[in-house]
């Protein structure tokens, strides 16, 4: 009986066979983009599969010396199909693709796997074409691909140079995790805005205030206070914007504690579980009522983020983690309390993400952070009231008001509970 290992294919031809499958994969698509007469395409199917069997034999037989010169042999033919093509796209595509594909072909001798993953996402890529062209050319503006390079330069390249340890006064400051929430704040930021992009004015006011509560819930009710001023037919619909962009914040609130302490997440698990559910019930209300309406409305989704915004947003935890780590060296718990509320009227985040930083420090419990985050939260609904009734008047205000409120209370509601079960518990 013959050894069943023995009956499986060689290395050698399963690198021949894949690379094979690559060169077909991607020559399919190029074949079908290669055009006819005078001024088609210098390489198709059988020149895709023939390049990145020449890569992978030249890989076999000659090592990767062979395989370099093969492909400098190819990139010198690749140019001077290039220069006597009549073709009146002088894009690179196929050129670049070719030269890419004898590489593929090199790299399955020794990583099938990943060069058939590779050879699927640039066949993707290769098939993407119109989409991506009307992508950018139709639907990105120049502002969002400002604010892409912007966010990749923070991400990428401000990030790692960032130290990653305690520095300033008392030790509170982490450059490299002030600077990470930055980027998470950009980066909700960006994902509401992709949401106002995608669904536009059929989503309706209630999605748009969702989206843009990611960005500033604050900014978001004025916005909301202002259309329900100018239409006053859409102010239910506007309303549940409001109120859901509240919901935004319970979101991002979570996020920035799971990214600063998981300790201060867990303890603030329940009230927040609370805010969110009494915010989207709230806000499902107005939602079920307008949505018809709002979908009317236009809207205009702006920019994916404020870089000016983050960047104070930086300077603004920096200085309340300060403000806060000295109140409660003078002060104890009480200070640190006070100072979350005061920071608490211009933003939420800041006065969390300092509470959560000193746990996650260990200069405090965990459940010490519960009280000034839902002391700050409390404080930031007393602004967002001012705005609405500045912004939207009586009758905007009375519809929202009550919901800001039914918010905070279910957060507060749900901290007492969490502590009279502890109470009972451990009793």
């Amino acid at each position: 009986m013959p050894d069943v290992m023995s009956l499986a294919p060689s290395p050698e031809i399963i690198a021949i066979t894949v690379a094979l499958g690559i060169g077909l994969l991607i020559g399919l698509e190029r074949e079908r983009r290669k055009g006819e007469g005078p001024g088609r395409g210098p390489a198709g199917l059988r020149t895709f599969a023939a390049a990145s069997l020449a890569g992978a034999v030249s890989m076999l037989a000659g090592g990767r010396t062979l395989l370099a010169v093969v492909t400098a042999g190819v990139i010198a033919l690749v140019a001077i199909a290039y220069l006597r093509s009549r073709s009146d796209d002088p894009g690179l595509t196929s050129e670049t693709a070719l030269v890419l594909t004898v590489l593929l072909g090199g790299l399955a001798t020794e990583h099938a796997a990943l060069a058939a993953g590779v050879a699927v996402i640039l066949a993707v890529l290769l098939a993407a074409r119109p989409v991506l062209h009307d992508f950018v050319r139709s639907v990105l503006s120049e502002g969002e691909l400002r604010d892409g390079l912007i966010f990749a330069a923070a991400t990428l390249v401000v990030l790692p140079l960032l130290p990653d340890r305690p520095l300033g006064p008392f030790g509170t400051l982490n450059p490299r995790a002030i600077w990470m929430l930055v980027v998470l704040m950009m980066a909700i930021g960006a994902a509401g805005h992709v949401s106002m992009r995608l669904l536009g004015a059929r989503g309706g006011l209630a999605v748009s205030g969702f989206a843009s509560g990611f960005i500033s819930s604050t900014a978001t009710i004025g916005a909301m206070g202002a259309r329900a001023r100018t239409t006053p037919e859409l102010r239910g619909a506007a309303a549940a914007g409001a109120t859901l962009s509240t919901l935004a914040t319970v979101i991002q609130l979570a996020a920035v504690l799971a990214a600063t302490s998981p300790a201060a997440l867990r303890a603030l698990l329940v009230p927040l579980l609370c805010a969110g559910a009494a915010a989207a019930a709230y806000g499902a209300i107005f939602t079920i009522a307008g949505l018809r309406q709002a979908s009317r409305a236009e809207l205009e989704p702006g920019r994916a983020f404020s870089l000016p915004g983050a960047v104070m947003l930086a300077a603004t935890i920096s200085a309340v983690m300060v403000i806060s780590a000295s109140l409660r060296e003078m002060f104890g718990e009480t200070g640190l309390v006070l100072g979350a509320a005061v920071a608490g009227l211009a933003d939420t985040h800041a006065p969390a993400v300092a509470a959560a930083t000193l746990a996650a420090s260990g200069k405090i419990d965990a459940a010490a952070a519960v009280l000034p985050i839902l002391a700050a939260l409390s404080m930031n609904t007393i602004s967002k009231i001012v705005v609405a009734w500045t912004s939207g008047g009586s009758s905007f205000a009375l519809r929202l008001v009550p919901g800001l409120i039914l918010v905070v209370a279910a957060a507060w509601a749900g901290a007492f509970g969490v502590d009279v079960a502890q109470h009972f518990l451990t009793h």
